[in-house]
């Protein structure tokens, strides 16, 4: 030990010491911290969705009935060109009844859900097997694993109700939806139903025929959420050109509830992801 005196190797000790004595404490608080406060915060994040799947609530096979019908009344910003009324039963459409004024003649059509068809809403069927599969919390030490993985399903979930699939109008013309109403859908008009944010959102297209000698610019249009007036597709060998687009909407009190639960339970994952990750050194994920 030449070159370091007595006074200098004390002082080194003394720093060890209570380098150790410090370790010793925060992983005394990580021990604390993973036996009572991830078990806090998971038996909250179970409540918290347990609340979340229960607005999915799906009923016993042959109880359907009993899910409650909720009725919700479409209005038009744009001169009430759409009216109309929609039955929500859980995650399926099982009436909707609409009322299109038609541009050029002003007149009105009305259709509705034939007695033997209900649409099925893919978004809110996702969204639900999501949460569904998130709630069910395994013991484990692997706490950020863990968060990451409910992390994961909770912004699929919320991704479903915020993020529309994107159609083709070809794709909307030619879906089972158009094959749901009495009287039938006119082969001049389109429609679309689906879920943004908390708002359950009807989309009217209505159509005109391109003539074979105005066809030379003809350029399909890709997909969208929401397509615009000259917007073009073809089907059935006849190209079409959207002339009138009406939007209407409503909005679903459950649905919202279930998107604060989302936001809620992604932040208090967050929460205890950025406390484990204060004690990153004691990472040896001990059961706990």
């Amino acid at each position: 030990m030449l070159g370091v005196d007595r006074p200098a190797l004390a002082e080194i000790s003394k720093m060890s010491a209570a380098s150790q004595a410090e370790r010793a404490v925060l992983e005394e608080e990580f021990n604390w911290l993973l036996k009572e406060e991830v078990h806090a915060v998971l038996k909250q994040l179970q409540e918290i969705l347990k609340e979340a799947s229960r607005r999915f609530a799906v009923p016993s096979p042959g109880m359907e009935s009993q899910l409650k019908q909720e009725n919700f009344i479409l209005g038009s910003s744009t001169m009430d060109q759409v009216k109309g009324v929609l039955t929500l039963q859980g995650e399926a459409l099982t009436q909707a009844d609409i009322n299109i004024k038609v541009a050029k003649s002003s007149q009105v059509m009305h259709f509705a859900f034939r007695d033997d068809k209900q649409w099925k809403l893919q978004q809110i069927q996702d969204a639900r097997n999501h949460v569904n599969q998130s709630y069910h919390f395994k013991t484990g030490a692997e706490v950020n694993k863990l968060m990451d993985a409910v992390m994961l399903q909770l912004t699929r979930a919320r991704n479903r109700l915020t993020t529309p699939a994107t159609l083709t109008l070809s794709e909307l013309a030619s879906s089972g939806l158009m094959k749901m109403f009495t009287p039938p859908m006119p082969g001049d008009v389109v429609v679309n139903f689906y879920i943004n944010l908390s708002k359950l959102c009807l989309t009217v297209y209505q159509l005109h025929v391109l003539q074979p000698n105005t066809t030379k610019n003809f350029k399909p249009a890709g997909s969208s959420v929401l397509h615009n007036p000259g917007a073009m597709f073809e089907i059935n060998n006849t190209k079409f050109e959207v002339s009138h687009v009406h939007k209407v909407e409503c909005v679903v009190p459950w649905l919202n509830d279930t998107l604060v639960f989302f936001t809620i339970s992604l932040q208090l994952c967050q929460q205890l992801k950025d406390k484990i990750s204060v004690f990153s050194s004691f990472w040896n994920y001990r059961p706990f």
